[in-house]
């Protein structure tokens, strides 16, 4: 039976993780992006169950005593966490998912799942991703530099990915990011799995 893939997508805050993956999402019919909980309010637009699962702070430490989250961490105040069994069953489904969580979450997964791929999204400059946290007009001066400081110190793991796309042009890193599921969609271990009648048949003794 086939087995689809787990992707984690890690990037710094204003690096364009978000837009990119739901871009990605839209366009390839065998690929989900992940419900994470969060206890961090919701945002307006936003729609429980599709952007996150909003839990209180106390449901989400009961979920983590209760071992069901793949990986979980604080983030600016508030926790987020990917629940286990929700990826296992879309993976079940031969769907590949997408975990949209920063670095320490991608060392979590990895623990669990050594056979997920992992890719980083940079921005192409300090000063472009400065601007685009401060095209957002949703933080006062003293958040910005705040997040610019982590975002230094995210960008340090770099290292710890399988893969490196670098949003300068939102289109060539879109296509970027579908090359890299499309090419393991297409590994032989994965093609093998997914057609084994077929092969099975190619390779049948003549009667």
């Amino acid at each position: 039976m086939y087995i689809g893939t787990l992707f984690i997508v890690a990037a710094p805050s204003g690096a364009g993780k978000t837009s990119l993956v739901r871009a990605l999402i839209e366009g390839l019919d065998y690929a989900v992006v992940s419900v994470s909980h969060t206890t961090r309010a919701m945002r307006p637009g936003e729609q429980d169950g599709i952007d996150y699962h909003f839990i209180d702070v106390e449901a989400f430490h009961q979920m983590i005593e209760d071992g069901a989250f793949l990986e979980d961490a604080r983030v600016f105040d508030n926790y987020y966490g990917t629940s286990q069994q929700s990826v296992k069953e879309q993976l079940a489904k031969g769907l590949d998912v997408v975990l949209e969580i920063d670095w320490q979450g991608a060392q979590q997964v990895r623990k669990q799942m050594s056979n997920c791929h992992s890719i980083f999204v940079l921005p192409p400059s300090r000063a472009a991703l400065e601007e685009r946290l401060r095209a957002r007009g949703q933080d006062p001066d003293e958040v910005i530099e705040r997040r610019m400081h982590d975002a230094i110190a995210e960008m340090s793991h770099y290292p710890e990915f399988d893969y490196l796309v670098i949003n300068d042009d939102f289109e060539r890193a879109l296509d970027d990011l579908k090359a890299i599921l499309t090419a393991r969609r297409k590994a032989q271990v994965v093609q093998a799995a997914r057609h084994s009648d077929l092969l099975a048949e190619l390779l049948a003794d003549p009667i």
